[in-house]
């Protein structure tokens, strides 16, 4: 089995930094709204519990090397 680690980080109200092994990550949250993650390895998350039958929705995206 596998050894993990994740650490996650209350900063502010709304505001949690996200350590792993293999990257730091920022999550910006605001009451019923979206979540959004900023990770050091360029991805982007956006996240939200829908209502309903819908149950959760999220759109991930990867920063261009260009």
């Amino acid at each position: 089995m596998p050894v993990t680690f994740r650490k996650s980080f209350r900063i502010l109200p709304g505001v949690r930094l996200n350590i792993n092994r293999k990257s730091v990550s920022i999550t910006l949250a605001k009451g019923d709204g979206p979540r959004r993650t900023y990770s050091s390895t360029g991805r982007r998350t956006t996240s939200m519990d829908l209502p309903g039958p819908l149950g959760y929705r999220k759109t991930t995206t990867r920063r261009s090397r260009h």
